[in-house]
């Protein structure tokens, strides 16, 4: 090849080098679904590669934090387990809104109104029980009734941040509220650890009923474990893993594209090949999972949930007599 044409041919080339952009997500998603995730973003918009890191929430909130403080905040995107993290990031300015056309299609509930974060799935939590029980409860209330003592385990709250969640929706609902968690702590409710513990003590027959995440006990099940999931009467508690974009970020553009992505029908269809319930509306649900449809989600604020998060812990305690 000529000098001149090689020249040519790299000067062709340079434009499109230096529109690539490299967008940094913080995640809490396992190893293999942020793998699928990023491959599948990456596929679908080949100028954009994404570096990532994953870790659980509380870490990579902390490392977030530390960041800003040393003024060198690194990533551009979260996706990680609940809407009342990002809400304090919210309220503490540092998420960027993003109002995505993709909106349209999720319940109101499941993002913020003003455009800082947005529900990708739904990981809700019900009743499982041991198919060996004598009865079959259908509403949260059953739980607490003086037949159930000493037959039920649930995650703590101290320990949870579902159980956390769910302990807010429930006490925010009328007919349920503290009366209820009280009435749990007299039946002598086993309430600790998270939801891995609560799972091994229903299937195997410890503690015929628990309060438990969907897919532990949906999984266990078409793995042959002797267990069912009930979504109660009242509804399902639930987090989302939401997406937010970092206030501040130098790829906006790049951001956008991801949060709308994930939003997207091709990107619901992810979160349904992982196993996980869609939060889009009229997408299909994982094999053995409730219907999207058929889902009653209860009445959650974020907000409150975190003004209250540290009440309710203090308050929960204390019911349990907890550490």
């Amino acid at each position: 090849m000529s000098r001149s044409l090689l020249a040519a041919t790299l000067a062709l080339a340079l434009p499109t080098l230096a529109s690539a952009e490299t967008l940094t997500l913080y995640t809490s998603q396992p190893n293999a679904d942020a793998q699928q995730t990023v491959d599948a973003f990456e596929a679908a918009n080949p100028d954009i590669t994404i570096e990532w890191v994953r870790d659980g929430t509380t870490k990579l909130m902390a490392r977030v934090a530390a960041e800003i403080e040393a003024g060198q905040p690194q990533a551009d995107v979260l996706l990680i387990a609940d809407m009342v993290t990002l809400e304090g990031l919210a309220q503490a300015d540092k998420l960027a809104a993003y109002q995505s056309p993709e909106d349209a299609a999720y319940d109101a509930s499941l993002y913020s109104a003003d455009g800082y974060y947005h529900s990708t799935k739904l990981i809700t939590t019900g009743i499982v029980y041991n198919t060996g029980a004598d009865t079959v409860p259908t509403s949260w209330a059953d739980l607490a009734k003086p037949e159930m003592a000493n037959l039920v385990a649930m995650p703590s709250p101290l320990y949870s941040g579902a159980a956390l969640i769910h302990l807010a929706t429930l006490t925010g609902t009328p007919g349920l509220g503290w009366d209820y968690y009280e009435a749990l702590a007299a039946n002598n409710t086993r309430a600790e650890g998270g939801n891995g513990g609560t799972f091994k003590a229903v299937a195997a027959g410890e503690k015929p009923y628990g309060v438990l995440v969907d897919f532990l006990a949906i999984r266990a099940k078409a793995n042959g474990s002797p267990v069912e999931f009930v979504i109660p009467e009242e509804g399902v508690s639930y987090v989302t893993e939401p997406v937010a974009i970092m206030a501040g970020t130098k790829h906006m553009d790049a951001a956008e594209k991801f949060v709308d992505f994930l939003l997207s029908e091709a990107g619901q269809g992810l979160v349904v090949d992982m196993g996980y319930i869609p939060a889009r509306n009229g997408m299909d649900s994982p094999e053995g999972f409730p219907a999207r449809g058929d889902i009653t989600l209860m009445a959650f604020d974020p907000a409150k949930a975190l003004a209250d998060a540290t009440a309710n812990k203090e308050r929960f305690a204390k019911v349990f007599n907890a550490k």
